[in-house]
């Protein structure tokens, strides 16, 4: 057996020492000592007569082989070297990153077995560091390249994956340099078990206050002294609300000889409150974006294309740009019971502020107001985005110059246009992880909902009668019954 072994492997001193270790530990040593890949598990036939084998450096795997060994082949050493303790057993170890082969044949020259040999970086560390940061996953790595691995297997939230990426591009990073440089040497092929469904209940409420005031005197009148006259004329232009708004008016005239003077007081004070209120529920899977919007579309002019070689046809290019209520979010499940929420809120009317007239066209400006953030929520728990406050005061006096500045009767000859707006918006989001339910557990609310008969609406003024369970009636006043919609953890 020494012949065998001196003739057919070219052991070094290092080799020589790892056979008297082997040796001791032969009776003992495992079958594999490195995790096996997700594709191919070590020792298992690939179709072609030889077997897959992976092995960190340093790293050695026991062979059996099914009968007594007379040659040894090791396609490149440096990767690998085969190590024979007996006829029968010898042991592969893995010496540098890269792959090679190696077969055994008997004493008539026929294949034993072969093996294709992957030897990779030690990867048990970052394994165990995995399994003990994620004890409910089952996360896998495999070698990639000379320095990069490669992630697979599942766990139940995309925080647990983020979390087994960072830990194998920290330990990748180990005196090698910075952690976004190893980032890039670690794929993340990990499935996220289930899909997390988060429903989002939001509250959008506005308040919006404006009051406006104007009063002005125009006077208008002529004057004569003998051959000479005088006319005049004054006009209140009230250019804060674009001109005079309709409301009280008191006319004055003087008349005296050739002489007239004309007065006409404008005076207008308006209050008003606009209240918005919308309360979208969406739900979306855990990483996937919705939107909602409730409101409608307006016209905008882009272009025109013109068409005929003696007389021109122009048709114009119409574009829609949405207004109302509008919401944007993306959830993402961390863990048990907490969500990553990115809201995005908008409320957008039409305005005659900002308004533009296009190839003959009147396109109305917008009033927008946006809140957008991203926080970390528990499921259940309520988020207010408050203080979007907006107070807006215009104020404009014209009058005749110098006139206008007398005391008291300077009032005559001046106007006064004031407004003032505010707003406040609201708000409060509520996200939930939920779980879908069977339909029959739902009710609609056209549940027992039938038109009544001719008779009942002409003589009774009934516009709909209720029936209860089974088709028996019921009281019309009585409220739904059943779980409506999803069942919120």
């Amino acid at each position: 057996m020494e012949n065998f072994m001196t003739k057919n492997i070219a052991i070094g001193s290092a080799g020589a020492a790892a056979i008297v270790v082997l040796a001791a530990l032969s009776m003992s040593a495992p079958a594999l000592s490195a995790e096996p890949p997700a594709h191919f598990r070590a020792g298992q036939d690939r179709g072609d007569g030889t077997r897959f084998i992976p092995l960190g450096v340093g790293k050695s795997y026991v062979v059996d082989l099914p009968r007594d060994a007379k040659d040894v082949l090791v396609a490149d050493p440096k990767i690998a070297n085969a190590v024979v303790r007996s006829a029968r057993r010898a042991f592969i170890i893995g010496a540098a990153v890269g792959q090679t082969n190696v077969f055994f044949f008997d004493a008539e020259g026929r294949q034993i077995a072969g093996f294709d040999i992957a030897v990779t970086r030690d990867l048990n560390g970052m394994r165990d560091a995995i399994r003990r940061a994620i004890p409910g996953g089952d996360v896998r790595v495999e070698g990639l390249g000379p320095d990069g691995v490669i992630l697979t297997g599942s766990v139940s939230s995309a925080a647990e994956s983020q979390r087994a990426y960072d830990i194998a591009a920290r330990l990748l990073n180990v005196g090698t340099g910075p952690i976004t440089a190893q980032g890039s040497k670690v794929i993340n092929a990990i499935s996220i078990r289930g899909g997390d469904q988060v429903m989002l209940r939001v509250t959008v409420a506005e308040v919006q206050r404006e009051v406006l005031k104007q009063f002005g005197v125009n006077i208008s009148g002529n004057l004569q002294y003998g051959n000479a006259g005088v006319s005049f004329n004054n006009v209140n232009p009230f250019p804060v609300n674009n001109g005079p708004l309709s409301g009280s008016h008191i006319t004055g005239d003087w008349l005296s000889g050739g002489n007239s003077i004309t007065a006409k007081l404008q005076a207008m004070e308006r209050a008003g409150v606009v209240r918005t209120l919308a309360e979208p529920n969406l739900t979306a899977i855990s990483g996937e974006p919705a939107n909602f919007l409730v409101g409608g579309e307006f016209p905008v002019v882009t272009g025109a294309n013109c068409t005929g070689p003696s007389s021109l046809t122009c048709t114009a290019n119409v574009e829609f740009k949405k207004f109302g209520v509008t919401l944007n979010f993306l959830p993402v499940v961390l863990a048990e019971g907490r969500i990553s929420l990115k809201v995005m809120t908008e409320i957008s009317e039409l305005s005659s502020e900002g308004a533009i007239v296009q190839n003959g066209f009147a396109i109305p400006g917008l009033r927008t107001r946006r809140a957008e953030t991203t926080v970390e929520i528990p499921s259940g728990g309520a988020l207010a985005m408050a203080g979007m406050i907006q107070e807006q005061t215009k104020q404009a006096i014209n009058g005749l110059p110098g006139l206008q500045q007398v005391p008291v009767l300077g009032a005559l000859f001046r106007s006064r246009d004031y407004q003032n707006r505010q707003t406040e918006l609201v708000v409060i989001v509520t996200p939930y992880i939920v779980r879908a339910v069977a339909p029959k557990a739902l009710s609609r609310p056209d549940d027992g909902f039938v038109t009544p008969s001719d008779p009942e609406s002409v003589f009774l003024g009934r516009l709909n009668k209720v029936y209860g369970p089974g088709g028996k009636g019921g009281d019309p006043r009585r409220g739904y019954h059943g779980s409506v919609g999803f069942i919120m953890d």
